[in-house]
């Protein structure tokens, strides 16, 4: 969520979407736990993230409370799995999409859920913001993202990925002493990855780790952006990147929906 809210809001988040919740300047105080958050709450809007159980607690709780629910679906993969923890599916009265790529897959996958589209804000809001940052467009920018699959070889599949780049990157044309920084994911600490490329070698690559906390800022200087499927990539093709998915051969393919993205492998 992009802009501030005009409603009596009862957060109860943590990690970054806590962090992101006060960056954004909403200091209406967050709750220690969802049960607390709940009481007294007329409905629950949830988010639909991978890494823990909060949000799948929160929608199991809001049922036995009898209230409403809604979530959001803000990616294009796993609709059903999203909803799934230990085998107890717990889905929403409402789910709201913000594209026209995910209002079809949710309708799909959900036929008797009520489905509704609105604006995305969060890509609105990385909009505005490179167009006040954009400088010259020269470094590749790679998008990072823990692979939670069993399709990897020999290594966790975001190194693979990663690896499978750097080995192909002149199928690309991107010029040999292009920077390429890499921008862990939110829920990854950079260390992950300054450990794996002290034992890797860089295909003499200028490697940097990108810092900054705004993906804004981080994709204010890029003319190539890569990853395998996260979302952040359809950020960069709203903006008129050359967005590059660089899932391997051996791994399934990119599902992001969006025309526009080049697969590394078809190359």
């Amino acid at each position: 969520m992009a802009a501030r809210p005009s409603h009596d809001w009862r957060p109860a988040m943590f990690g970054p979407a806590a962090r992101s919740w006060h960056e954004l300047g909403l200091a209406t105080p967050s709750f220690p736990d969802v049960e607390s958050a709940l009481d007294g709450a007329a409905v629950l809007l949830s988010g639909t993230g991978w890494s823990s159980d909060v949000e799948h607690q929160a929608r199991k709780l809001a049922s036995a409370k009898g209230i409403p629910n809604v979530a959001v679906l803000d990616h294009w993969v796993n609709y059903k799995e999203r909803f799934l923890r230990d085998g107890e599916l717990v889905l929403p009265d409402e789910i709201y999409v913000t594209d026209e790529y995910a209002l079809s897959e949710a309708r799909k996958t959900f036929p008797s859920i009520s489905i509704r589209q609105h604006e995305n804000l969060y890509i609105a809001k990385q909009l505005s913001e490179l167009v006040r940052l954009k400088g010259k467009a020269e470094e590749v920018l790679y998008l990072l993202e823990p692979i939670r699959s069993d399709w990897p070889r020999h290594e966790a599949g975001e190194f693979e990925a990663l690896k499978y780049f750097l080995e192909h990157w002149d199928r690309l044309m991107i010029p040999s002493d292009a920077t390429l920084r890499l921008r862990p994911h939110p829920s990854e600490s950079p260390n992950k990855y300054i450990e794996w490329l002290a034992y890797n070698p860089s295909q003499n690559r200028r490697i940097v780790i990108d810092e900054n906390r705004s993906l804004a800022n981080a994709m204010a200087h890029a003319r190539w952006v890569v990853g395998c499927e996260t979302n952040a990539m359809v950020v960069a093709l709203y903006a008129g990147c050359k967005v590059i998915s660089t899932l391997p051969p051996w791994a399934p393919r990119c599902r992001l929906p969006h025309l526009g993205i080049v697969h590394l492998r078809d190359i």
